[in-house]
């Protein structure tokens, strides 16, 4: 049987020799008494490249989301946030559950919004209103197919912010990829806001962990809410050590897996079943449209798994195809072949 071309995530990689050699090596302690030393050398890592005071560890991109959420707004509180973005569409309904808010949606162009937009939704300060408190930006864009939010758009979101009395937080499980596609310095697309968080699992393949980075005060916030979620790790230092070898060896390497979608999104463009937008391929994220052809986003990724290749649908005609290190040239080649077989 030919090898599986795993294109559903991002997250599918499995840690390299060199990787798993560190996580081996790696010197530990007892993270929730704070004396992990790796786990400890991460966070300050993180917190220097997002250009933040402080930083901490947790097992997941849906933990540090719902604790950013529980950080800056109070159960019945309004939270600002595009349509397709991950914490409303992706999490469970979390927010709902563990931070009590609503999420206010914004329609963007592929995934981006603007200040007036939030600014028109903004509620007056009437005791019939919840109280406008936080707007959250995803950077990239995960169902917008790994779009860039523009940082001059930040940068007016934070100005409206300031006027406003709001809070202003970055979910970055893909910052990484925007830091690679436009040559901009994580701790610059990360300024305009008071919080940020990165996903190491996603793009730098390590095995698990995300963090999320802001003031001391804030991060003093989040470790309660950290072990309120069952977010306290003991001797972390075997996963936090993957994480240090993944930003210094695997953050450069990211260019790689923006060159090989445009590839496999112009071959999906020739084909009459499919219909993709190929000025929304920015990053490692290709997503195309089953709807000309007449097949569900379902069958699309049912037939392609049985010729070898693993796909996600993304909604009923919609199928997401995503690059990683763990996918090389070869394996694109053999995925374009079985969509020109399948589909062509």
């Amino acid at each position: 049987m030919p090898e599986i071309i795993d294109l559903r995530s991002d997250t599918v990689t499995r840690p390299t020799p060199d990787m798993r050699r560190v996580m081996f090596e790696a010197e530990v302690g007892d993270d929730v008494f704070g004396d992990d030393p790796t786990v400890n050398r991460l966070q300050e890592r993180v917190a220097d490249l997002l250009g933040k005071e402080a930083a901490l560890y947790a097992p997941s991109g849906t933990m540090v989301n719902q604790i950013a959420l529980v950080c800056h707004t109070s159960p019945g509180d309004e939270v600002y946030c595009e349509a397709g973005c991950h914490v409303l569409n992706f999490e469970s309904g979390a927010p709902a559950m563990l931070a009590g808010v609503l999420l206010a949606t914004i329609q963007g162009v592929r995934g981006v919004f603007n200040a007036e937009q939030v600014e028109e939704k903004l509620r007056p300060p009437d005791h019939h209103f919840p109280p406008s408190r936080l707007i959250w930006v995803e950077n990239t864009h995960n169902r917008a197919g790994g779009t860039i939010f523009p940082l001059e758009e930040c940068h007016r979101l934070r100005r409206l912010a300031d006027e406003r009395g709001l809070g202003l937080h970055l979910d970055g499980a893909r910052l990484w990829n925007a830091a690679a596609a436009t040559g901009i310095p994580e701790r610059e697309l990360a300024a305009p806001f008071d919080s940020v968080n990165v996903c190491l699992s996603k793009g730098l393949g390590a095995p698990v962990g995300s963090l999320i980075a802001g003031s001391v005060d804030f991060i003093n916030r989040a470790h309660r809410f950290r072990k309120r979620f069952g977010g306290g790790m003991r001797q972390a230092g075997i996963i936090a050590a993957a994480g240090l070898y993944a930003l210094d060896h695997h953050r450069e390497r990211l260019i790689e897996d923006h060159r090989r979608p445009r590839t496999l999104a112009e071959a999906v463009a020739e084909l009459p079943a499919f219909s993709i937008d190929l000025e929304a391929v920015a990053t490692n994220i290709v997503i195309f449209d089953s709807a000309p052809g007449g097949l569900t986003g379902e069958e699309i990724v049912e037939r392609l798994k049985a010729d070898g290749v693993l796909a996600t649908y993304f909604g009923r005609t919609m199928v997401r195809l995503v690059t990683h290190l763990d996918v090389d040239d070869a394996g694109i080649e053999r995925a374009i072949d079985v969509l020109r077989r399948n589909f062509g």
